[in-house]
């Protein structure tokens, strides 16, 4: 894998470390449901989804 898809990986880590920390989560932990589930449930596993298919995608498109 080239240096530029190991950068790419590397800002999504960092990308995660943010999204997934506390202050930025608990912006979603409020009353509102979507399909009966609460707000932060779905925030978290859409961002880890998100980030599932996203590098997927850089490993799978740049693996050499």
């Amino acid at each position: 894998m080239k240096k530029r898809h190991e950068q790419k990986l590397i800002i999504l880590s960092v990308g995660l470390l943010i999204a997934f920390s506390i202050p930025v989560s608990l912006l979603f932990n409020n009353e509102r449901e979507i399909f009966g589930y609460p707000m932060i449930l779905v925030y978290l596993f859409a961002v880890w989804m998100i980030s599932i298919i996203i590098s997927f995608v850089i490993i799978k498109k740049y693996d050499e």
